[in-house]
């Protein structure tokens, strides 16, 4: 590909590492196309945030495909998901501990299906507070991590449909067809919630 290709616009499908952030890779990308081709810079943006502790598909936009970004941001996704019952963490994933254990041998596939059903359609969802969302000019994350107190406004997001994979206490897999905004880690950390 050559770099007036890059700059007239590119769509590029990234398989985004373990631990990588979405900013991360599209840092990388950037500069090494920019190293490759010795220019200063060149546009590249990414069509929706995965978290860090999340893999798989990452769309990235270079040039003047950059402006199509909220086009793809607006499509349904689609996530497989693996949920622990039993124990919450402050920020719904293994990035934090463990602060909370919980009772979960009342759970069966049956109320798990019943319970599901309920989170189909358009609801209101929190954001996890170690989130990408800005508060106050200051990205979510970094004041959880700082200890700050702070409480983020809910959304509407919009779940297609939830299909449990497999079932093994305290795991469960989930194929999840949601809309754009869906946290899944608050998703999951709703659903124990409610059961």
């Amino acid at each position: 590909m050559t770099i007036e290709e890059y700059k007239s616009g590119q769509l590029l499908l990234m398989n985004k590492p373990l631990e990588w952030t979405s900013f991360g890779v599209v840092g990388k990308v950037r500069n090494l196309i920019c190293k490759k081709y010795g220019i200063k810079k060149l546009k590249v943006g990414h069509a929706g945030t995965l978290d860090p502790l999340a893999t798989g598909l990452l769309i990235l936009c270079t040039g003047k495909m950059t402006k199509q970004i909220e086009n793809y941001q607006a499509q349904e996704k689609e996530y497989v998901a693996e949920a622990c019952f039993g124990a919450t963490t402050p920020s719904y994933d293994a990035e934090t501990e463990i602060n909370e254990k919980f009772e979960y041998s009342h759970i069966t596939e049956e109320t798990l299906k019943l319970t599901l059903e309920k989170f189909i359609g358009e609801t209101e969802q929190i954001p996890p507070s170690y989130s990408a969302k800005y508060v106050n000019g200051k990205r979510a994350y970094k004041k959880a991590r700082e200890g700050e107190k702070f409480v983020l406004k809910s959304r509407k997001i919009n779940i297609v449909s939830i299909e449990i994979t497999k079932f093994e206490l305290p795991y469960v897999n989930l194929k999840i067809v949601c809309g754009k905004g869906t946290y899944i880690r608050s998703l999951a950390n709703d659903i124990g919630k409610k059961l």
